[in-house]
């Protein structure tokens, strides 16, 4: 049962995601970090709201894994915001998907988590679906794509510092502590380079707010319940949601290179998930 919850927890965060993939595609002519900033904003007080009125003591236990996460979180929420505005949609979907990759290998040496052999032939199997996904795209550049890279390896690490933190520490304080570290940060890049939102601008950004606030609270809810390579397998499942609304909402063509990498991420998925099944 418990496993049931935690994976309709990542499927619901998945949605959100990619709804707030979709907000930050559309405001790629404001520097990212002034997203990044306006994202953190809204997530500090939304927090901190919820922690004082439950009575949460908002800075937690473990404070110094709690800033490492913090961090972690900050370094790849602004690669995976940078990437999402610079290049196609689904391709920097593609690439930010890495982190589920990078969560259950960091997993091995951080929780302990372990991983059948033949997992390891899955997982490659979704890194080679990610980058046939990318379809050869001569739109992405090498720092783009190392970029993405380096985003989902911190996000992979964020990701296994939850699962780390899941006996002490509550949801939304793990939550908190990642805007309180990327608004000081933030801050001092938009009283350097601010950019004044004009018109929708103001609306897709508080919906950035809104959909990562949620996004992250069930995502943060199935890796403190779950098995983490099972869960975080799930998350290559946002590819499909990317490449949906990239086609309908912002007209990007595919080629067949890209069709077929669906299929070999969405097979890798099918096998890993069945894998575990059998090893629990």
């Amino acid at each position: 049962m418990q496993q049931d919850k935690s994976i309709q927890y990542m499927l619901l965060a998945g949605l959100l995601f990619a709804l707030m993939n979709v907000c930050v595609k559309y405001v790629s002519h404001i520097p990212t970090l002034e997203v990044v900033f306006f994202r953190s904003i809204f997530s500090l007080v939304a927090s901190y709201y919820v922690l004082r009125r439950q009575q949460i003591p908002v800075l937690g236990n473990n404070r110094k894994m709690l800033t490492l996460r913090g961090i972690a979180g900050c370094l790849g929420l602004i690669g995976s915001f940078y990437t999402l505005q610079h290049i196609p949609l689904a391709s920097a979907v593609t690439i930010n998907y890495l982190s589920p990759f990078f969560t259950a290998i960091l997993g091995i040496f951080i929780v302990q988590q372990k991983l059948r052999p033949i997992q390891f032939l899955y997982f490659a199997m979704a890194i080679g679906g990610v980058f046939l996904l990318k379809g050869f795209d001569t739109r992405i550049s090498t720092a783009d794509l190392l970029i993405g890279i380096t985003s989902a390896i911190f996000s992979g690490l964020a990701y296994n510092i939850i699962a780390k933190l899941r006996h002490t520490e509550h949801p939304l304080v793990i939550m908190f502590y990642f805007p309180m570290l990327t608004l000081p940060i933030a801050g001092v890049y938009c009283l350097l380079n601010w950019q004044q939102p004009q018109g929708l601008d103001w609306l897709f950004l508080l919906l950035i707010g809104i959909f990562t606030q949620g996004a992250q609270y069930y995502m943060t809810r199935s890796y403190q319940q779950a098995d983490l390579s099972k869960v975080a397998s799930l998350n290559y499942l946002g590819v499909i949601y990317a490449l949906v609304f990239g086609y309908f909402i912002f007209d990007e063509q595919l080629n067949s290179y890209a069709y077929l990498g669906i299929a070999i991420i969405l097979l890798s998925v099918i096998l890993n998930v069945k894998t575990k099944k059998v090893a629990s």
